[in-house]
Order: structure tokens, then C-alpha cells, then sequence
């Protein structure tokens, strides 16, 4: 008994790389770690996917579209566990540094997402809700939530970029004669540690601060 021919392979063109959103977020992040914000383009994302650009506007009908898809992964990665189990405050450590460290990590995005609506976007009103859900439940005015979270995502947005700024930023070089006193204070917190940790002292000092006159603004509210 002879073994069945193999089927004669069909004619046509050669199958098409399968794309989908989490493929199409994953290579979007990828393009903007490689080449910031400005190389994110349709036409860069379809070359990284290795499909034709009008696949890529099957699943994807503009840039802004992709950059949403974006916001909402990265929001997913910030940790907001905190807000269900501790009192207000220190879960606002816990989210602050958590947030932090996410947008340390995607810099590039954060002059984009910062100013990018939530419309739609799942992932990112899902980690606003559990934040709002524990300022709410630790007493603060509905009304003052909002302009809290700002505020804090503000300083966390402008950390995020500071981690990634070169260590000597504030080196006043040959005119440092000409202002001693912020030459002298800047040479003075080098000495203390690297850049990383330098970074990481000022986000602490920040936050204990911010933190700090927050309650007490709650206290105020409730007196």
C-alpha cells in the first residue's frame, strides 16, 4: 500500500504576519524606546510589523488610536493595589513610586500620555477608579480628588523624566564663579551619591512634602 500523495500547495500569495492590538502596543513601545515620539509612525509601525501600511490601518485607524492602546498598557503597569488595604497616604507612596518607576522606564511617552485624554481607555479609568475609590474612602471631598491626582501625577510625570536626565544638568561650568552659592549647593549634593539615587532623594523629599500638606488640606477639609 503506497502512502497518500501530499496535497499540491495552494496557489496565492504567502501568508500575512497575523496582527493584532497587543502586537501592534508592544512594537508601538518598541519604536518609541528606539526613537522617541516623533518616530512613531504609521507608516514606521507597519515597517517594524513587517506588513503594508493598509494592514496596519485594518486594525489601527490612526496614530492617536495606536498611542490610546499605548496609555492604557502602560497605565495597566502602575500598581494601585495599595489603595485597598492601607490608609490614603501611604498608598499614595506606594502609587507614586509604582508610577515613578513605570514612566522612568517610558520617558519618551510621558509629554504624550500626560496630556492624552482617558476617553475609552480602560485600562488607564480603571487605575484613576481604584485612586479615587481611596481618597474617597479616606475622607476626602469628592470635588478635590481630581485636582489631587493632578497634582501628584505632575511632580511623578516631571521625577519620571528627572531619572533620565544626564548627572551633570545643574554643572554651571565656567560660570560658576559667577553664582557661587547654587554652584557650591550643586556640588554639595553630588557628593552624597549617583545619579540614580540623586534622583531617587529629590522624588522622596518631593513626595514626603506633597504628602505632607495634603493631609494637611484634609484636615482642613474635615475641621
Amino acid at each position: 500500500m503506497t502512502a497518500p500523495s501530499p496535497e499540491p500547495r495552494r496557489a496565492g500569495r504567502p501568508p500575512r504576519s497575523v496582527l493584532s492590538k497587543d502586537r501592534i502596543t508592544a512594537a508601538a513601545l518598541d519604536l518609541i524606546a528606539a526613537e522617541g515620539y516623533e518616530g512613531l509612525t504609521m507608516s514606521g509601525l507597519a515597517r517594524r510589523l513587517r506588513v503594508a501600511p493598509s494592514a496596519l490601518y485594518n486594525h489601527a485607524g490612526s496614530k492617536q488610536e495606536v498611542l490610546g492602546w499605548v496609555q492604557d498598557h502602560v497605565m495597566t503597569m502602575v500598581d494601585v493595589s495599595a489603595f485597598s488595604r492601607e490608609a490614603w497616604d501611604d498608598a499614595v507612596r506606594q502609587w507614586a513610586w509604582s508610577y515613578r518607576e513605570v514612566f522612568a522606564r517610558h520617558a519618551p511617552l510621558v509629554p504624550v500620555i500626560a496630556v492624552m485624554p482617558v476617553t475609552d481607555a480602560a485600562g488607564t479609568l480603571g487605575m484613576y477608579e481604584e485612586v479615587a475609590r481611596g481618597f474617597l474612602a479616606g475622607g476626602w471631598p469628592e470635588e478635590r480628588i481630581v485636582p489631587t491626582i493632578v497634582a501628584l501625577e505632575s511632580f511623578i510625570y516631571g521625577s519620571a523624566l528627572d531619572v533620565a536626565a544626564p548627572r551633570d544638568i545643574f554643572d554651571s561650568g565656567s560660570l560658576g564663579d559667577r553664582f557661587p552659592v547654587f554652584t557650591a549647593a550643586v556640588h554639595s549634593a553630588s557628593v552624597t551619591g549617583d545619579a540614580d539615587s540623586a534622583a531617587d532623594a529629590a522624588f522622596h523629599l518631593g513626595l514626603d512634602g506633597m504628602i505632607t500638606g495634603l493631609r494637611a488640606q484634609l484636615a482642613a477639609y474635615s475641621s
